[in-house]
């Protein structure tokens, strides 16, 4: 049985993996949906970077899992991508989800659009804002999905995205499937495109938009069990 630990992207909670989870339980696996610190029902919590990688670290030690899958989407695949260096022996494979990915030294607001995100926390005591409603277009999912991701999103923590990743080692020395969205671009991003060169590392294309989570979570279940099973 393999242990699958699921961290949404900014702005959402344990809760974005609502319709995920039955695929994985049906499966045969162990499932644990996890909210980072300032997000969701934790909002309230002070949070980082570093604490969002000690978040899934101390999830992963505390419930003793092994075998583990660590799954992150979007913003949570740079906190995922260094928990998953850090927890060793215990890690089975890291999956990214449309996901940024962590560079050494580097931030969020390293790449593209950072100053932008930089401006907003700006203007926004330190926080992120979600975004509104149309920046959801073209992406696959229902009025009724954006307003729930609206609606139940929370600001996302400043020091999340500000504060740089710290790597050990080459993140592609990791056994690591990224899935691509292709209604958000049909090509990985150069530094996912270099790491997709090492023999660990496989590509899936999913033919959707940026939140498979809730325009395809049937198919995304699939997928994550497919990669927990590869070699």
């Amino acid at each position: 049985m393999t242990h699958f630990v699921l961290v949404a992207g900014a702005w959402l909670g344990a809760w974005a993996w609502d319709e995920v989870v039955p695929g994985l339980r049906e499966a045969g696996h162990d499932v644990h949906a996890l909210t980072l610190s300032g997000l969701a029902e934790k909002r309230d919590l002070p949070a980082g970077q570093r604490t969002h990688v000690q978040d899934i670290v101390g999830h992963v030690e505390r419930h003793d899992l092994r075998d583990a899958v660590l799954v992150g989407h979007s913003y949570s695949g740079i906190p995922v991508g260094q928990a998953a260096e850090r927890i060793g022996d215990r890690l089975r494979r890291v999956v990214f989800v449309d996901s940024n990915v962590p560079l050494d030294g580097k931030a969020f607001v390293s790449g593209i659009g950072g100053d932008q995100v930089r401006r907003e926390l700006d203007a926004n005591d330190g926080t992120w804002p979600p975004l509104p409603p149309d920046d959801y277009a073209g992406q696959e999912l229902t009025d009724e999905q954006i307003q729930r991701i609206v609606t139940e999103g929370t600001p996302h923590p400043g020091a999340s995205l500000t504060e740089p990743a710290v790597l050990k080692r080459p993140l592609d020395e990791l056994p690591a499937t990224y899935v691509k969205c292709l209604l958000d671009g049909a090509e990985p991003m150069p530094v996912v495109a270099e790491a997709l060169k090492s023999e660990r590392w496989e590509l899936v294309e999913m033919d959707t938009g940026h939140w498979p989570m809730f325009s395809r979570p049937g198919e995304l279940a699939r997928i994550l069990v497919e990669s927990a099973a590869a070699d």
